[in-house]
């Protein structure tokens, strides 16, 4: 049924953009109290993602939607087994998003100081657990026979999904640094691609070791073709050529790069769980794949008709907003 594979690439375009758009997000929101030495400097990088930052999540919002009703088995038992983890991305999101929009409710510097830190704690925090989360979809976890996930939040833990989290942190500070390099006022700016440029070659090292370790995981976890490696080899480029369309200040470039690096990232870590969506480490017959993880054929009929009118609202919505924004932070006004 190629509706079945069809929302499986889906799914998987709906989690890139949310890592692309919400990885500059967090990476400002990671730098935040670091870069800006001054509280007007931390208000001009805030206001830089002010406007877009909770359309960003809209994404996500997409993504668990196509999940529920495209892959239900897939949707309970990654939201039952990682439960936890999801329950403190949601309470990091609440937490950054609160932050985000009441520090600028008081001119108190303890206030404002509290709300930074709670920012920078969010942002941090679901970068972690969206990397560990995602590498241990790709590494495989103890699920039975009845799709019934049988570990803890423990198990989450092991050396592959926290590098994958460092790996993440690297790859957002460098998207955050490249985006304030474009939207921040002019010392944002010069702070920004600073930033991206320090910050590129750690993570391009990251990533490569983390994708050496990807590929060298047992077959019967890993599926690593020419497709997936090509991916990799793309994210790896483009990060590469990031480092020098910043060095040359070609601004536009280095995001549009990183973003591509991310991206290409995200694809390979489909491609290689593909037809899986998650894998059992107790016996990879009991995996869930999209034949029998997927809603009946009724459903993504209907779930197909949908998006087709859903996804251009949200794509044109979001693309007016960013056009509408699409000028720096102006220094004088330290807004749009």
């Amino acid at each position: 049924m190629w509706l079945r594979e069809l929302w499986f690439v889906l799914v998987g375009i709906l989690f890139t953009g949310y890592f692309i758009l919400e990885g500059f997000d967090y990476g400002v929101g990671m730098l935040h109290p670091f870069l800006n030495h001054t509280d007007l400097e931390r208000r001009a990088s805030l206001n830089a993602i002010g406007p877009i930052w909770s359309a960003n999540e809209v994404w996500l919002v997409a993504a668990g939607g196509a999940l529920f009703a495209a892959f239900p088995y897939w949707y309970a038992t990654m939201f039952s087994g990682f439960y936890l983890a999801l329950i403190l991305i949601l309470l990091a999101l609440i937490v950054r998003g609160v932050g985000l929009e009441y520090r600028s409710q008081d001119k108190s510097p303890k206030w404002r100081a509290t709300w930074d830190w709670l920012i920078f704690s969010g942002s941090l925090l679901t970068t972690i657990l969206w990397g560990m989360a995602f590498a241990n979809l790709v590494r495989g976890v103890p699920i039975n026979g009845h799709m019934v996930y049988v570990g803890n939040f423990g198990t989450l833990f092991n050396g592959f999904s926290l590098w994958a989290a460092l790996t993440f942190i690297l790859l957002f500070l460098t998207q955050g640094g490249a985006y304030l390099a474009i939207k921040g006022d002019s010392r944002s700016r010069k702070h920004g691609r600073m930033v991206a440029q320090k910050t590129v070659w750690p993570a391009l090292i990251a990533l490569v070791i983390w994708f050496v370790w990807m590929d060298r995981l047992p077959s019967s976890l890993g599926h690593v073709d020419t497709l997936a490696i090509v991916l990799q080899v793309v994210a790896v480029l483009a990060l590469i050529l990031a480092r020098f369309a910043s060095y040359l200040t070609k601004n536009g470039w280095t995001l549009v790069l990183f973003s591509v690096s991310i991206a290409s990232t995200t694809f390979s870590i489909f491609r290689i769980l593909f037809p899986r969506v998650m894998v059992s480490s107790l016996n990879p017959a009991w995996s869930l794949t999209i034949y029998n993880a997927s809603s009946t054929s009724y459903t993504l009929d209907i779930m197909s008709v949908t998006a087709l009118i859903i996804l251009p609202i949200i794509l044109g919505y979001q693309s007016w907003l960013y056009w509408t924004f699409r000028k720096p932070v102006n220094d004088e006004e330290l807004g749009y």
